[in-house]
């Protein structure tokens, strides 16, 4: 299965960098304008409306439409797995509808002397079987920006 990784260091504690990562507010800010989202709903674990921050078994269903072209794409994400100590963080959310065949993102945030690394890893199947195989590798084109802007606009709003 293809995967997408990139890191960045931010100047800023883990403590603050995680917090920031796990609500909504940080999904919103960091998702690039030209990607026009739409949190449309998000659920708790148990069900709660707009829970405070993104637990393990929370749902968040969202709306885009990239560069305004094209019917809005629907996109519904669940936090399968998240953990914490004293040096790290991890939370992994998966895609349950959208438009991949497959969406399975990892972030990973990682002490380091007073900052934090932030690792972005995400394993993917694009949909049309063997043509989407085919065509995998060149997704980097379309995720390169995305999380650039993710990465530089973490360190804008944190550091």
């Amino acid at each position: 299965m293809p995967t997408y990784h990139r890191q960045v260091r931010v100047d800023a504690p883990l403590e603050t960098v995680w917090d920031f990562h796990s609500r909504i507010l940080g999904l919103e800010a960091l998702t690039p304008g030209w990607m026009n989202l739409r949190v449309e709903a998000a659920r708790g674990p148990n069900g709660e409306a707009d829970p405070e921050l993104l637990e393990q078994g929370a749902q968040v269903r969202m709306s885009m439409r990239p560069f305004d072209v094209g019917p809005r794409q629907q996109w519904v994400s669940r936090i399968v797995y998240r953990d914490r100590d004293d040096e790290s963080a991890i939370f992994r959310d998966d895609m349950q509808d959208g438009p991949f065949k497959k969406w399975v993102h990892t972030h990973r945030f990682v002490a380091d002397d007073g900052g934090t690394i932030v690792h972005d890893n995400v394993e993917y199947e694009l949909p049309l079987d063997g043509l989407g195989t085919a065509v995998a590798p060149f997704a980097v084109v379309g995720f390169e920006p995305m999380f650039r802007y993710r990465h530089r606009k973490t360190r804008e709003l944190l550091e």
